[in-house]
């Protein structure tokens, strides 16, 4: 989709209504320069290269309130004036398609909160479109084509920077109808934030993974330890697991143990996880794993695959709240949730450690319904909105307010991993050869050092 210049004078009329009635020469100067952009954009041919997309992405930086602007914490009354302005502006069918996860849950509150949103706007005629991709795969599809992409979007926080990069969110720098960075817990507004810049809607605060287990085979302290875990399962006759394959979860057993794993400047990855002198040394631990993965009463098995087995063998297993519907039907009341558990590597318990992350909702730079979109965004990521999509899906809102009515085992197994998580910020190339390392322990083949060392020569490879 290519900006047009209505998005510009929407973009105009909703910076000075929230800046109205605040003072100062800046808003004056806010004011005057979204005029100057949306004249430039006027001026423009097509505004997708050059100078000219300079110009309609500076038009479209004042949607939001540019640059120099005290909108983010004026008044409701001037939020209903930007509304109202943005009425005023639009002329037939406003069409926006949204993209969120494509788990039927998730579709559903969505598409009920979209209802609710038309209901409040019941003047104007939409046509939402909702499409189904995984926030995991949301920065792939959107890079596809920006242009042709989604008004409005979820995505995993790592996906960030490179949207970012690539021109593919719009900034926030002015609010409609509350204020997003006050609203929503620290953490995740900095996650939705670069150099900062809020550049995304934040969403839910849960976008991590901890232990599910069934309480009618395994107590609290069964579940402490692989160990345990593992034996009480075989006298059983039943089976624990999770997905080493998925360099997501692989990482646990790294993330507590000393060697590192970062995001370099330009991309890259710096990773020692090779190391021979850290204690446990890399081997240590690439070996625990592959302890663990030949254990008769072990499984590897990914997510959705999963899913089948609550109900039958599968009694513990390492997942996020996007589970729970399943976890719930399978396990009923006896499911039960932990804190990942340890493992022995090199003669020590290691706490295993965790990747975590939040749950966003960008607005498409492109857009040509910039002012609804991002209306939508917002009311989609409002306190009430979150609540109802906690409830829904068993995520943790990031409102702080919307957070502290929710409850229940997963979230507090997820509070409790919190010690032991780190926020996930890796370069792309991370995740392919992470996930042949895991797979390789899987089948147990090959010197686990030169696993490691090629893994660790993949993941720190340049970035092109």
């Amino acid at each position: 989709m290519k900006k047009k210049l209505v998005s510009a004078l929407l973009c105009v009329s909703m910076v000075a209504a929230l800046t109205a009635g605040c003072g100062g020469s800046d808003s004056g100067d806010a004011a005057a320069d979204g005029g100057n952009d949306a004249a430039d954009t006027a001026a423009g041919d097509d505004a997708g290269s050059g100078d000219d997309a300079a110009a309609d992405t500076a038009a479209a930086d004042t949607a939001a309130g540019g640059e120099d602007t005290a909108a983010a914490d004026s008044g409701a009354t001037d939020g209903a004036a930007a509304i109202q302005n943005l009425k005023d502006a639009t002329e037939g069918t406003v069409t926006l398609d949204l993209w969120c996860s494509e788990q039927e849950n998730y579709q559903k509150v969505i598409a009920e909160i979209v209802e609710d949103f038309k209901k409040e706007y019941s003047d104007i005629d939409f046509q939402i479109n909702i499409g189904a991709v995984s926030e995991s795969e949301a920065k792939d599809r959107v890079l596809e084509d920006v242009e042709a992409a989604a008004d409005v979007y979820f995505f995993a926080d790592d996906q960030i920077e490179d949207l970012v990069k690539a021109g593919a969110l719009q900034e926030i720098t002015a609010n409609y109808t509350y204020d997003v960075k006050t609203a929503n817990q620290d953490f995740v507004v900095e996650a939705a934030s670069v150099d900062g810049k809020l550049y995304a809607y934040p969403m839910s605060a849960s976008n991590g993974y901890f232990l599910y287990y069934n309480k009618e085979y395994l107590s609290e302290e069964d579940v402490a330890s692989w160990d345990t875990m593992l034996q009480k399962a075989a006298d059983a006759g039943k089976k624990v697991g999770m997905d080493l394959s998925n360099a997501w979860y692989l990482y646990s057993f790294f993330g507590q143990t000393g060697m590192t794993l970062s995001k370099n400047d330009d991309g890259s990855n710096s990773c020692d996880w090779n190391s021979t002198t850290n204690s446990p040394t890399g081997a240590e631990v690439a070996e625990a794993i592959e302890k663990i993965a030949s254990n008769s009463a072990f499984i590897s098995v990914g997510d959705t695959d999963s899913r089948a087995m609550y109900g039958q063998d599968l009694i513990a297993y390492v997942n996020g709240t996007w589970a729970l519907d399943d976890i719930v039907k399978g396990y009923g009341e006896d499911y039960g949730a932990a804190k990942l558990p340890t493992f022995n590597a090199g003669g020590k318990d290691v706490q295993m450690g965790s990747f975590s992350g939040s749950k966003l909702v960008g607005v498409n730079a492109y857009s040509d319904q910039m002012g609804w979109a991002m209306l939508l965004a917002e009311y989609l990521t409002n306190e009430a909105s979150q609540l109802k999509y906690g409830q829904a899906t068993g995520e943790g809102p990031a409102n702080a307010n919307a957070f502290s009515q929710v409850s229940s085992p997963a979230l507090d197994a997820l509070a409790a991993q919190a010690e032991f998580a780190d926020r996930q910020i890796v370069g792309d190339k991370f995740w392919d050869p992470t996930a042949s390392l895991g797979q390789s322990l899987v089948d147990g083949t090959g010197d686990v050092q030169k696993l490691l060392d090629d893994a660790v020569a993949g993941i720190t490879q340049a970035v092109n």
